[in-house]
């Protein structure tokens, strides 16, 4: 008899695993979604990429705006799920995830429990971690701390960037999502706790304080810090120009190791370059965006736009 599936998500992340999910014939009765967002300057509506999915699939959607809204409860009961899995979406509430009889598990993007947090991904390439992985786990009370169902492990490339990661770990992600499923609805998995007696490494939030670039790290740090933060939001720096101060971003670095005569922190623009002076070298930014301009190559930015002899970083 086949048993009944609730899939909560919103990013293409997530979209992975519903595919997924979808193709191995496991019966899908609803998908939970973020409800539609005003998005560019037009401030028009803009479905999640999970919802896309779901209406060139014919999945019924559900789009609540209060996880904890009596209505919205009552329609998952309804549907009487014997799972539910929950991919890259909100902290569900007790009253959600203990509707169904077999749980409801999560996909987290990292070994738990270390990088227990919202950017699990970002945060491993930054602290230079040299390898990474997904894991499944039961879901309760508190935020990654449930009981562990599955996990892989993946090795992160020295020129590893967050948006690579992420599409490595997205289809690895899909393949444990549905192992398991399987694994679960034939009681082949036994769930083991989270071990918490070593320090653990957390993965907060990204933010405008802890996207910024520590231009007093080592050349490698301030490198994985780039990567982490690449292809989104960008890593951010302070550009003081003859006294004028703007706020950039970095999205692609090169580490160049040399002795030099420039101060750190001083910007020296020559062969078409953009080198940032550090006490192990240069840091050459390959790919920047100044604000209200488009991501460019530093050569083409350098094509049309002069700049003073006086930059730094900070």
């Amino acid at each position: 008899m086949s048993r009944n599936i609730i899939f909560f998500g919103t990013p293409a992340f997530a979209v992975h695993c519903l595919k997924k999910i979808v193709t191995e014939n496991f019966k899908v009765i609803a998908v939970v979604t973020a409800p539609d967002k005003p998005s560019g300057r037009g401030r028009q509506l803009r479905k999640s990429a999970v919802k896309e999915f779901s209406e060139q699939h014919k999945l019924p959607l559900l789009q609540p705006t209060n996880l904890k809204d009596p209505l919205f409860i009552d329609a998952l009961k309804a549907y009487a799920p014997d799972l539910m899995i929950v991919v890259a979406f909100r902290m569900l509430p007790k009253e959600v995830w203990s509707i169904p009889p077999q749980g409801t598990f999560n996909l987290h993007a990292s070994l738990l429990p270390h990088y227990r947090g919202a950017a699990p991904i970002n945060w491993a390439i930054i602290n230079l971690e040299r390898q990474t992985g997904i894991t499944t786990f039961f879901i309760n009370e508190e935020i990654d701390t449930g009981a562990i169902l599955l996990q892989e492990k993946i090795a992160i490339d020295k020129n590893e960037t967050a948006g690579s990661l992420h599409d490595k770990l997205a289809l690895k992600g899909s393949d444990l999502v549905c192992k398991t499923i399987e694994g679960i609805f034939t009681d082949k998995i036994t769930p083991s706790l989270q071990k918490e007696n070593t320090p653990l490494k957390i993965a907060p939030k990204l933010n405008q304080q802890n996207t910024f670039i520590d231009w007093d790290l080592s050349l490698e740090h301030i490198n994985a810090k780039v990567r982490g933060l690449s292809p989104y939001p960008g890593a951010k720096s302070k550009w003081i120009d003859d006294q004028k101060e703007s706020v950039i971003k970095i999205f692609k670095t090169e580490m160049v190791k040399a002795t030099h005569r420039f101060e750190p922190k001083q910007v020296i623009i020559e062969d078409r370059k953009i080198l940032i002076a550090h006490r192990e070298g240069f840091i050459d930014c390959v790919l920047l965006q100044f604000p209200n301009k488009k991501i460019l190559e530093a050569k083409d930015i350098l094509n049309g736009r002069e700049f003073s002899d006086q930059i730094r970083v900070e």
